[in-house]
């Protein structure tokens, strides 16, 4: 690969992200630069996001029919159960 040659970008990080995301990486010995080389050359070698994504909105309020076909009920669900027969009487 040679020598780098370094460049300069800027980006746009929510403040509290950033906060939490350098302390993680000070955690890591890394620096936010270093934390970000790691992830772009891992992207490149890749050829993809190198994690699952995810979006805590969605994880917090599943999408309405997303386990459509996923969940069976059997048709007795609603039967009283023999176990409580002498409370319902």
């Amino acid at each position: 690969m040679g020598n780098p040659i370094s460049a300069s970008i800027n980006i746009n990080i929510d403040s509290d992200v950033k906060d939490e995301a350098q302390a993680v990486f000070s955690s890591l010995g890394f620096d936010m630069a270093t934390a970000i080389n790691i992830f772009l050359r891992q992207t490149i070698k890749q050829r993809c996001i190198p994690f699952e994504l995810t979006n805590e909105t969605t994880e917090k309020s599943p999408k309405p029919g997303c386990m459509t076909g996923k969940i069976h009920m059997s048709d007795d669900f609603n039967a009283p159960l023999d176990d409580f027969r002498e409370y319902m009487e």
